[in-house]
């Protein structure tokens, strides 16, 4: 019998997910179909693709094999799919797109309707993550990073850059005054990052150099939480503009010490693997999101 394109991905699908009920999700499918349909699958192959343990599933070394070329088979019909498409020059099908929480935040999101609107087949599938990715594991076709970029495997663009503001609240000033300069910042509670550590080097000129590295009392993975920190008065931080300068129009935040700055601006930067199918909407979705920043 002929394999089914349909049992290829049931069988990448519980590969992904790791597990028959995460699969049966993610395809919209009951769990016993799923599992009928990964049986199925391996009869026609007459052998056993996966083995389960009592975590999750876990691949024979035949899976192994069989699972490189699953993809491949999908990823050729996707293309010869698309192909035809590309034909009426309209860019449709579903784009991936990853980036930080803040980033997607304050520089996506307000601007997904405007895009929906004017690219009204191209679906899009949001994800965030807060350190950089890597693309094939978690199925993105663009990652937008902010910082310096090291995977030289990866086509890159150049969105923007954006500045840094040293910020507190009106509230937690009012209990522990202003640092009238970068060093009188050792005396006051800071919002760091947990990691990378680089990212507590704030871009302030003092008599040591132009980076200020910082002893956060408080640190968090998430730039979103950090901002939410220090508007609730829990210390000082620096956040990228893009996530700070409207809290400081409305005086929810307060920009410190701009006498001080260095003038160091963080990359923005689009990285993606390059792909005839997609390169479309790729193309369409950053030149948009170029013009709004």
């Amino acid at each position: 019998m002929s394999l089914q394109s349909e049992e290829l991905r049931t069988f990448v699908a519980v590969v992904e997910a790791g597990t028959l009920s995460a699969a049966a999700e993610l395809l919209a499918q009951t769990t016993s179909g799923v599992s009928r349909a990964l049986s199925r699958l391996e009869d026609k192959l007459g052998a056993s693709l996966l083995t389960r343990t009592t975590r999750r599933m876990e691949l024979t070394e035949e899976g192994r094999a069989f699972l490189e070329q699953a993809r491949a088979i999908l990823a050729a019909m996707e293309s010869a799919q698309d192909s035809i498409r590309l034909r009426t020059r309209k860019p449709v099908g579903k784009l991936r797109v990853d980036a930080s929480a803040p980033f997607m935040l304050h520089c996506v999101v307000p601007h997904v309707g405007q895009f929906r609107a004017a690219y009204p087949d191209i679906e899009l599938e949001l994800t965030t993550n807060d350190r950089f990715i890597d693309l094939v594991e978690h199925r993105a076709d663009i990652a937008i990073r902010i910082g310096e970029l090291q995977d030289s495997s990866l086509h890159a663009r150049a969105l923007s850059s954006a500045r840094l503001n040293v910020v507190a609240s009106p509230a937690y000033l009012a209990r522990h005054g202003e640092p009238e300069s970068v060093e009188a910042l050792e005396q006051h509670q800071l919002i760091g990052f947990s990691q990378p550590d680089q990212l507590n080097h704030w871009p302030l000129r003092h008599s040591a150099g132009d980076r200020y590295q910082t002893r956060p009392a408080i640190r968090a993975s998430s730039g979103e939480t950090i901002r939410q920190l220090a508007l609730q008065g829990q210390g000082i931080a620096c956040l990228s503009n893009f996530m700070s300068d409207a809290d400081i129009a409305a005086g929810r935040l307060v920009r410190l010490l701009p006498q001080a700055d260095s003038g160091y601006r963080q990359k923005i930067s689009a990285v993606y693997y390059y792909s005839t199918q997609l390169s479309r909407r790729i193309s369409c979705f950053l030149d948009f999101l170029q013009e709004k920043l």
